[in-house]
């Protein structure tokens, strides 16, 4: 059984290890799945199977138990996720072009098709204590602008954006050592409850299932 192992960068989370079957949830985010034959079932009960599966954002969808699965969560103002409109749409699909990416190659790089304006925000997005009058000031946009950015070029409401990057600092909180009710208000989220809701809503899973990963214990994910 593998050692399940996770880590988060600029731009993008990877997970590797056994994983169980999850909830319907959709990311705010790129995932590619890489396995020996990875199995998901997306939101009209259509299953999909392959060794590399592409699942774009806001595609509602569940995983199927795998006992080893690389999967690569890629945030999309990266550069990479230019890549990934290109190859599956707006639908979950087979990617074996994809099947051995480098994490240093996934972030880093900002995305060349997406409004700068756009790219610019994430890492704003993610701050509780940037109010979104003066976050869309700092990208030169009006509110009503930014937020028909994110939909036409990200398939997303700004809202769902910003929900991700305050789970990706959640992350980050719990795997430096936080409680789950301290990382909750590190990322701004209410409250312990509200960070359970949304990492349910948008990675089928909650804290109390991921710690054990990102403190590196040797449980399976979910």
């Amino acid at each position: 059984m593998t050692e399940p192992h996770f880590a988060v960068g600029d731009g993008y989370a990877v997970y590797r290890g056994p994983v169980t079957d999850s909830s319907f949830h959709r990311h705010a985010a790129f995932q590619i799945a890489i396995g020996d034959e990875v199995a998901m079932v997306d939101g009209s009960a259509t299953r999909h199977q392959a060794a590399v599966l592409v699942v774009p954002p806001m595609v509602r969808h569940r995983m199927l138990a795998a006992a080893d699965v690389l999967t690569y969560f890629v945030e999309p103002h990266c550069a990479f996720a230019d890549r990934l409109r290109k190859c599956c749409g707006t639908s979950i699909c087979a990617a074996p072009d994809l099947r051995g990416p480098r994490a240093e190659d996934i972030g880093v790089h900002p995305s060349g098709v997406l409004d700068p304006r756009l790219v610019a925000a994430p890492d704003t997005l993610a701050d509780r204590g940037v109010p979104m009058p003066s976050l869309v000031a700092m990208v030169g946009l009006s509110p009503q602008r930014l937020r028909a950015l994110a939909r036409q070029q990200v398939g997303m409401p700004l809202a769902r954006w910003r929900m991700w990057a305050r789970l990706r600092r959640a992350a980050e909180a719990l795997r430096a050592g936080e409680s789950v009710a301290g990382a909750a208000v590190t990322a701004g989220f209410a409250d312990q409850a509200h960070l359970t809701r949304g990492m349910r809503d948008m990675m089928g899973l909650t804290p109390s299932a991921v710690l054990p990963v990102l403190r590196g214990h040797s449980r399976r994910a979910t």
